[in-house]
């Protein structure tokens, strides 16, 4: 009797996540990106040393 106790809960437990598993979620919402407001290439990546401020503009007058 015991066994078919254990055999019995298991099989719940089996089947229960079975059915959790096909419960349906809410997806995601697709957000369509901009085209053509990206600033490709307007990044002053590579124009300083990396590391260091940039020199000080000296005006004479």
């Amino acid at each position: 009797m015991l066994k078919f106790g254990i055999v019995g809960i298991a099989s719940l437990a089996l089947v229960g996540t079975a059915v959790a598993a096909d419960l349906p979620r809410p997806q995601p919402v697709v957000q369509t990106a901009p085209i053509g407001k990206w600033p490709v290439g307007k990044t002053p990546v590579g124009k300083y040393p990396i590391g260091k401020a940039p020199a000080p503009v000296v005006t004479k007058g």
